[in-house]
């Protein structure tokens, strides 16, 4: 079983998000079982599950784990193919973000398209990878930071970005013959809590250089405007 897969298919992303398919998924994460074992649980008769299981496996999200004899019948144990899944932008092309459309570094919004984005390349590098059978070489790095007032937070993103943008242009070779090009994606946004998320907290960075990959020109906009 996979830790995360991603859904890029319309259709199975609509099988995922039926509340009681979603409900069997989940059961089938946590161990294999049949129709059955899962009808007690769900509350359901054993045909209604068994249909449910079928348009599960028909799009990958659940396989055959093995077989028990119970009686005169043989149960087939069901698991989930990843313990969770991700729905990619690429299930719905016709509206999915584009980051390239707006560029704005202090909105909450292209913030979030470039997310979608990232989620919709890296899951079609991984469902690629996974077909060819091949490993596929990324890096993440995921961290947190609690800055004592908003001059520093604007402050340590003038940092981050002149020195990344210092490695980008230490290595980065446009005429390598036999180079490969890489996405670098760099974000900051205040910590969601267990209470609730915070209230809207725009990242006073204006007059900051612009990120890594940012192209001049973007709108101007001041620490203290709302993100639309």
């Amino acid at each position: 079983m996979l830790d995360v897969t991603v859904i890029e298919d319309p259709e199975a992303a609509a099988v995922s998000l039926d509340p009681i398919r979603a409900r069997l998924l989940a059961e089938l994460a946590a161990a294999p079982a049949s129709a059955a074992m899962l009808a007690g649980r769900v509350g359901l008769p054993r045909q209604k599950v068994n249909y449910h299981l079928k348009a599960l496996e028909r799009h990958g999200l659940v396989e055959l784990a093995g077989e028990r004899r119970k009686g005169n019948v043989n149960e087939r144990l069901m698991r989930a193919t990843a313990a969770s899944y991700v729905i990619s932008p690429a299930a719905l092309p016709a509206v999915q973000p584009d980051p390239d459309r707006f560029r704005d570094q202090l909105s909450a919004r292209w913030l979030l398209a470039v997310g979608a984005r990232l989620v919709r390349d890296v899951g079609t590098l991984i469902n690629g990878a996974a077909r060819a059978r091949r490993r596929l070489a990324t890096y993440a790095l995921d961290g947190e930071v609690r800055f004592a007032s908003a001059a520093d937070r604007a402050a340590f993103v003038q940092e981050l970005t002149a020195g990344v943008s210092a490695l980008i242009r230490k290595y980065d070779t446009p005429g390598a013959e036999d180079g490969r090009d890489h996405r670098i994606v760099v974000a900051l946004h205040p910590t969601v809590r267990a209470d609730g998320p915070p209230a809207a907290d725009p990242l006073p960075a204006a007059g900051t250089s612009p990120a890594p990959g940012e192209r001049p020109g973007t709108p101007d906009r001041t620490a203290s405007e709302p993100d639309q």
